[in-house]
């Protein structure tokens, strides 16, 4: 079919006020493949009545097969989305391809990673959102190179769906969760730090990671385990020499408060006697050549088959294999290799006209062109199935290199095999942004880099970046030197540290990003501007961005540390740290009218406890008012969506020179546990008034006189300066060069009238603590 006029979609109002589908045609629209983005596909399908015309409708063309539909925006709209991606965060003047690849070694002009997110996120010159989805599975050219124009290209037919224009890009957001489903809630243990390498060669070498973090007083919560640990590249088997007794190394590691994740593959080697083959084979569940033979291709083990998870009772058989393997101790999996990668051909995948039978319901049987980009979604969606089927208990925590948009229902993800360089711990900040704004909050980089050997200059700045973001691995290759966070020298290993630490002050905050993310879609890490949509100057801000109210600034520049000018967005933004302040961290900032929930320092997840001390970090706005939320449950298994949790709203109000912090209100059926309370109001500059009382109580703190606040913000800032001068920046040097560097701990002893602090420049140059002197 060819028709190159440019005609206006049809469209119908679907799922909510705001959301509309466009179709070429009506013929089209019946034609339709089922939704596989969407959570039930009758939602897409099904049209509702609400009278309203959208405020913008694309055009189509027909060319050779091909659908090409634009959207022409206002100019001075800017461009996010697009998924997995690399390069700028800004996305005007680049194109992409959805085609899930193994793109090791990837750059900032690659133009297909592992996952498939056909979706823009548009943010209009007022500061309104909207965002478009191409709802299509195949091959997919999304082409923003010209500017406030949307082209999305592939094969006829497919429909488009909007959501919008909002008020804000959370907004869009939300209502697109409404569509593709919301994030899987995660395990507590999760957001902790994980320790990978490819590979931990033996079960010795585990328990010698495991208990070189406890000695050295480094936080972490998993240990993970490649393909090395299985015999021979066999997928749910172990090597009986190096892995011989997995029961019992995840017993040790579960002593000393470590998980255990374990990878998983798509290929299973083509063995006679191998019994997941001989099951795979008598089950008739093999991905098919044209010919209707198994397709068979060369992966780790060699010649492998391919499991066809397009089909429920192929998804069944994975999932009855993940139950039994479960059962090893197994707290996590982990699916590799699943775009799917295919070695020793052109493509680095398997040919486009094999064959999958797939359900009715996800769209029969068809090509691989048609399934190729949802093959790791369906096998992420297996293996999840898989961990509930082995403890309904306990939540299953997947990690997907391969994925499309609503991946994020079962698995978190990656940004795969980057490398160690600058320009990649640059990168990996938009990269994690753009998964966010495409519907999946769980993601990081492998931080310190996957290929190459990292500096202890950049593992360190890496580690202090990443301890921020939602999912928080360090990961390297085999060819790599050690990259664990004490393999650089004192100085990088006491880095490492404090960024750990922070992020594990930081638990109860995130957890409960996650719990509305969960609930509500609301999204975890965003870039800066979704703190004023309209300023156009924070569109393309890079180094920065948002978990919450809370903004991460670091420096990604080799030769320059976090104390550098940052252009903030309009308001009160207060910095604060834990008494860790480094230039080789990132600086941290509260928004005005903002109370963040902080925990202990501890080791692992599982040290906390509910009557642990609960600190309020409060930030008052120009009222004079705060609020901020607390979420609570067993922080793994289901009782929270039955009323077994505690979800707490505080306020922080200024009136006639008091705060007074109290519970607004509460949810969830959880009793308050009995603990203490320490609130610290930030005044300015790092420094900060605290009082201690007991949770659930009204507490209250004096302000001091406008003149003591400013001696006392003065006297933060001096020393805050000063710290940052007496610390040295981690060396960029050689790993084996031995240099060290040297620190300041000396303590200082400050009053102003009627106050005494106390400032230590080695922890950070703040006020630790902050007294009322008795009279005389």
């Amino acid at each position: 079919m060819v028709d190159t006029q440019e005609k206006e979609m049809i469209f119908e109002p679907i799922l909510e006020d705001g959301v509309f589908r466009f179709d070429c045609l009506s013929d089209d629209r019946n034609a339709a493949f089922p939704s596989l983005s969407f959570t039930n596909t009758k939602l897409r399908d099904t049209p509702i009545l609400i009278h309203k015309v959208p405020s913008y409708i694309p055009t189509f063309q027909s060319l050779l097969g091909q659908q090409i539909v634009k959207l022409e925006l206002p100019v001075g709209t800017s461009f996010y989305g697009t998924g997995e991606v690399s390069g700028q965060l800004e996305r005007t003047g680049k194109r992409v391809f959805t085609w899930n690849t193994d793109a090791f070694g990837y750059g900032p002009e690659t133009t297909s990673l592992y996952q498939s997110h056909p979706w823009v996120l548009a943010v209009l010159p007022n500061g309104e959102a909207l965002g478009v989805l191409a709802d299509t599975t195949r091959l997919c050219e999304i082409d923003l190179r010209t500017e406030s124009r949307i082209q999305f290209t592939a094969s006829a037919s497919f429909p488009v769906i909007t959501f919008g224009p909002f008020p804000s890009p959370t907004d869009v957001l939300i209502s697109l969760s409404h569509a593709i489903g919301t994030v899987f809630m995660p395990p507590k243990w999760s957001l902790g730090y994980h320790q990978c390498r490819y590979s931990y060669m033996s079960d010795k070498r585990v328990r010698e990671i495991a208990t070189t973090f406890r000695e050295k007083g480094i936080p972490c919560d998993v240990i993970w385990m490649d393909i090395d640990y299985m015999d021979g590249f066999r997928c749910f088997t172990f090597d009986k020499e190096r892995f011989s007794d997995p029961k019992s190394l995840v017993k040790d590691l579960h002593h000393n408060g470590f998980k255990a994740i374990w990878m998983l593959d798509p290929g299973i080697k083509h063995e006679e006697g191998f019994f997941v083959y001989e099951s795979g084979s008598k089950n008739n569940v093999w991905i098919q050549k044209a010919d209707g033979t198994p397709f068979v291709g060369d992966v780790w083990p060699g010649p492998c088959v391919f499991p066809d998870f397009t089909q429920s009772k192929v998804r069944s058989w994975w999932a009855n294999l993940v139950k039994d393997f479960i059962s090893n101790g197994v707290d996590g999996i982990w699916n590799d290799m699943n775009e799917p990668a295919v070695f020793k051909v052109v493509s680095k995948t398997m040919p486009e006209n094999n064959i999958h039978k797939g359900d009715e319901e996800l769209g029969g049987c068809q090509s691989h062109s048609h399934y190729h980009n949802v093959y790791g979604l369906l096998m992420a969606r297996s293996t999840f199935e898989g961990m509930k089927l082995a403890d309904k208990n306990k939540r299953p925590f997947v990690l997907t290199r391969a994925g499309f948009i609503s991946s994020q229902r079962y698995a978190a993800t990656w940004t795969g095999d980057n490398l160690s360089t600058w320009e990649h711990l640059h990168m990996s900040i938009s990269m994690v942004l753009q998964l966010g704004l495409s519907g999946q909050p769980v993601s990081g980089p492998d931080i310190g880099g996957f290929s190459g050997n990292a500096t202890p200059k950049l593992f360190g700045r890496w580690m202090g970046l990443g301890a921020m973001f939602p999912f928080c691995r360090g990961h390297a290759d085999a060819d790599s030197l050690d990259h664990e966070p004490w393999s650089f020298g004192e100085e990088c290993e006491e880095v490492c540290r404090l960024a750990l630490k922070r992020r594990y002050r930081l638990i109860l905050h995130i957890y409960t990003l996650f719990y509305m993310a969960h609930t509500r879609g609301t999204p975890v890490a965003t870039p800066a501007f979704f703190a004023d949509s309209k300023d156009n100057s924070l569109r393309t801000l890079e180094s920065c961005f948002l978990l919450g109210p809370v903004l991460v600034s670091a420096s990604t520049l080799q030769d320059q540390g976090s104390d550098r000018q940052l252009l903030l967005p309009k308001g009160i933004w207060l910095s604060f740290d834990f008494d860790d302040l480094h230039p080789d961290l990132p600086s941290l900032y509260l928004r005005g009218g903002s109370i963040i929930p902080l925990g202990p320092p501890i080791q692992h997840i599982g040290e906390s406890n509910p009557s642990d001390d609960l600190t309020l970090l409060i930030a008052l706005d120009e009222n004079g008012r705060a609020e901020g939320s607390l979420f609570e449950d067993d922080g793994d298994g289901y009782g929270f969506t039955e009323g077994q949790y505690l979800l707490t709203h505080y306020i922080a109000e200024l009136q006639s020179s008091v705060v007074t912090v109290r519970i607004s209100k509460t949810e969830g059926l959880w009793k308050r546990p009995d603990r203490r309370l320490h609130v610290q109001l930030l005044i300015g500059e790092g420094a900060m008034l605290d009082t201690w009382g007991i949770d659930g109580e009204l507490l209250q703190i004096v302000m001091p006189s406008e003149f003591e606040i400013t001696k006392l913000t003065n006297t933060s800032k001096e020393n805050r300066r000063t710290r940052l001068e007496s610390v040295m920046p981690i060396p960029e040097m050689d790993v084996a060069s031995g240099q060290k560097g040297t620190v300041s701990k000396i303590p200082v002893e400050l009053k102003s009238g009627d106050w005494s602090l106390k400032v230590i420049p080695w922890f950070g140059g703040r006020i630790v603590s902050m007294a009322h002197l008795p009279s005389g």
